[in-house]
């Protein structure tokens, strides 16, 4: 295969700078009809690159809006919000290209740490909790390996928020599937805040590209892939045909098999996707009217990680975000309303600060992703005994069904946006590969 232009993409050049090995053809063409489930970062891209090959496709969304875990919030602050993802992880992906050519404007975030720790705020730990990129770890869980380490029970929030960063419970996450999982990660260690936000990025560029090919409110049900015909059922019972189809929908639905099969999937996929973690996860932005509060205060017993949520962006509002993964968002969750939700936070945050967080509060609101019927939890993450379930789930199921989203990524990028939109090129790839 040889590189080439894309034809109708917005800027090839952004696609083809990166020599990855996996090229679009020369001259490729292909007559059948394609639907993609989910318009996520990976189903976008992937309709993105098929409209750009000529392809005929549909892209089908469960919800009422396309995003995915990308999300936008304004008017709760003078800057515009990233509801769902947030960082550009490393300056070496499809992501990181397109931000180059396009000249989006984004900035380092290289905020300091800090602790709740023995009842304090503080800038160092008598020992260093960062443990968890080391060789050759057991097939503990993050906590288990923490203890076994010598960390005590002091030590367990502190984890948590480690643990949280991967979308996962400390006692869930696998030490040593997930440290082989980023042995794999290529894309750089900086973060970048995108100056306004990464769902205008994917809006702008990509998602204005394939606007009439995106079906919203469409939830789908069933996938009968046994005749050439594949028959996609939605939940209104409308019946849609397709020579191939792209699975781009969060694990968590894959797990709880909210999209039925015909036949069913093998077993070995299955099972892979029991594998996968992927727990309760919560964003809540709060506003105040000072700023009382740390950059980055990683620690808490109801919420593990608190972050100014103002880093790269023009503002004068004070805005800190709970980012809650695992139990913590759970037990919030369980509370049964915003309202409670963010009084357990502030309370919290009291305790932290003198309370200076009761007096000076303004607002907040809260994104609930486990609450979202089309997501029901955070991303996926690598369990105890994982092993190569995630290279299992990310199979194709014969020449037809082909899957992709941020679980599906096997090079070390999942649980960002840009592994999800590799996984979208890779499903691609896929598809043209078995034609060809």
């Amino acid at each position: 295969m040889s590189l080439v232009s894309a034809g109708s993409m917005v800027s090839p050049s952004w696609l083809l700078s990166s020599c990855r090995k996996a090229t679009l053809m020369d001259g490729f063409q292909y007559s059948g009809k394609v639907i993609i489930i989910g318009a996520g970062a990976a189903g976008l891209y992937a309709g993105y690159l098929l409209k750009s090959l000529g392809v005929d496709f549909t892209l089908l969304e469960a919800s009422s809006v396309y995003g995915g875990r990308l999300g936008k919030l304004t008017g709760f602050s003078d800057y515009s919000i990233d509801t769902g993802a947030q960082w550009m992880h490393g300056r070496t992906s499809i992501v990181a290209d397109l931000v180059r050519s396009k000249n989006i404007g984004i900035t380092l975030d290289n905020t300091q740490m800090s602790y709740w720790f023995q009842g304090q705020v503080v800038t160092s730990l008598p020992k260093d909790p960062f443990i968890f990129e080391q060789e050759n770890l057991p097939d503990i869980s993050f906590l288990d390996y923490a203890h076994q380490q010598g960390f005590g029970t002091e030590y367990d929030h502190i984890i948590e928020a480690i643990a949280g960063d991967q979308g996962a419970d400390a006692s869930m996450l696998s030490a040593r599937w997930n440290q082989k999982d980023e042995e794999h990660w290529a894309s750089g260690d900086e973060d970048f805040k995108f100056n306004a936000t990464y769902f205008d990025v994917f809006h702008e560029y990509i998602a204005q590209e394939i606007l009439p090919n995106i079906q919203v409110n469409t939830p789908v049900v069933s996938v009968d892939y046994s005749a050439d015909k594949i028959q996609i059922k939605d939940s209104f019972n409308n019946f849609l045909e397709a020579d191939k189809v792209i699975i781009t929908v969060p694990i968590s639905i894959l797990q709880l098999g909210e999209i039925a099969f015909v036949p069913a999937l093998p077993s070995s996929k299955t099972e892979a996707f029991s594998k996968f973690g992927m727990g309760p996860g919560m964003k809540v932005f709060m506003k105040f009217s000072v700023k009382f509060y740390d950059d980055n205060l990683y620690g808490g017993s109801v919420c593990a990680a608190y972050l100014d949520d103002t880093v790269g962006k023009s503002t004068s509002d004070h805005v800190l975000m709970a980012f809650v993964m695992g139990h913590q968002a759970a037990a919030l969750h369980a509370l049964g309303s915003d309202a409670a939700i963010t009084n357990a936070l502030l309370q919290e945050l009291d305790s932290m600060y003198n309370s200076q967080a009761s007096a000076t509060f303004l607002d907040s609101i809260v994104f609930d992703y486990s609450a979202k019927p089309y997501i029901k939890g955070a991303y996926g993450y690598s369990t105890v005994g994982m092993g190569d379930a995630r290279k299992v789930a990310a199979e194709p199921v014969g020449n037809s069904v082909f899957f992709a989203g941020e679980a599906m990524n096997v090079n070390g990028h999942h649980q960002t946006v840009h592994g999800a939109v590799e996984s979208g090129y890779k499903a691609v790839m896929d598809m043209i590969n078995g034609l060809t």
